[in-house]
């Protein structure tokens, strides 16, 4: 049996491939902490940010960086004066996004570690996002945005936080401690009442939903298409904080009165559990004092025939 020709299309396909377009590198920085450089490149119309070899961030897929802001800044909790922090400029996509959602009397402050970052999106990346840092209502920090947060109390409205690849950093380990427990400790001081804390992930991290429950925060979470209705989906966490609650003061506890000089009685462990008070009286039936845990060898008696609000001892 002779063996089959290869298809015709096939042949023609492989002979009129369309050429491989290499990247151009257009930008490189170090990032503090990290040994691998942050490089910018691109190839035809498409931009990239890489750790080292591995990608960190296309302007392909940004949807996700976008419904971020959305989410957040459309909540009703923000006022028309109010002060957003996004953590994290990347290219411009989450800042873009937050200033289309807020009104003109908004401010925004952004917070990113690399300055040459900064540089990229005033200068190749500025078109991509519309040029949002060019915006009258935004402020840029060139510093770690844990630091920031650490030194502000009850300032933002809301918090988005675009940091590295979300819980599980990729560039710099001490990214981690933005979502550990002394870090959303933090976040928490630096909102105000019914502030909103947003962040992006690559993944969900069951780990760091059960954090922000415990750091008092009431958790969102939702998953969307990197590139709007197609592509990997990414997480985002939408948690809302109360403000700082008030300490709390526990009443002093009962003493039981003993007479001048006698041993503390120990008491012996209570066989039923004690019964509330009935009726308006206040008055017990015999059985209810009956089950009352007493010391053993000693007897109480009600004061005044009422709910004592101390025992004597006979």
């Amino acid at each position: 049996m002779e063996p089959r020709a290869a298809p015709l299309a096939s042949a023609r396909a492989t002979a009129h491939a369309a050429p491989v377009i290499p990247w151009t590198e257009l930008g490189r920085a170090s990032v503090p902490g990290e040994e691998r450089p942050l490089v910018l490149a691109r190839r035809d119309d498409e931009f990239v940010i890489r750790v080292g070899h591995a990608p960190l961030m296309s302007s392909r897929m940004h949807a996700s960086e976008e419904a971020l802001a959305t989410c957040a800044c459309e909540k009703p909790a923000l006022s028309d004066h109010a002060c957003v922090l996004v953590g994290g400029l990347g290219m411009g996509f989450t800042l873009a996004a937050a200033l289309r959602a807020l009104p003109a009397t908004a401010e925004v402050v952004v917070a990113e570690l690399v300055p040459a970052l900064v540089d990229w999106n005033r200068g190749p990346l500025a078109d991509l996002a519309g040029r949002p840092l060019e915006d009258q209502r935004v402020s840029v920090r060139v510093g770690d945005v844990a630091e920031l947060l650490r030194g502000s109390y009850a300032l933002f409205d809301a918090i988005l936080l675009d940091v590295d690849n979300g819980p599980n950093g990729l560039t710099r380990a001490s990214n981690e401690r933005l979502y550990s427990h002394e870090g959303l400790r933090e976040t928490a001081r630096a909102l105000r009442p019914r502030g909103v804390f947003a962040v992006w992930s690559a993944a969900s991290d069951h780990e760091f939903t059960r954090r922000l429950h415990d750091a008092g925060f009431g958790v969102e979470e939702r998953q969307v298409r990197a590139r709007g209705t197609k592509g990997g989906r990414h997480t985002l966490w939408l948690a809302t904080h109360g403000g700082l609650s008030r300490p709390t003061v526990q009443a002093p506890k009962a003493t039981m009165l003993s007479a001048p000089g006698a041993p503390t009685p120990s008491p012996r462990p209570c066989r039923r559990p004690r019964t509330a008070w009935r009726g308006r009286t206040g008055r017990r039936s015999a059985q209810a004092r009956a089950a009352t845990c007493r010391p053993a060898g000693r007897r109480w008696r009600p004061v005044g025939g009422r709910a004592p609000a101390h025992r004597r001892w006979d």
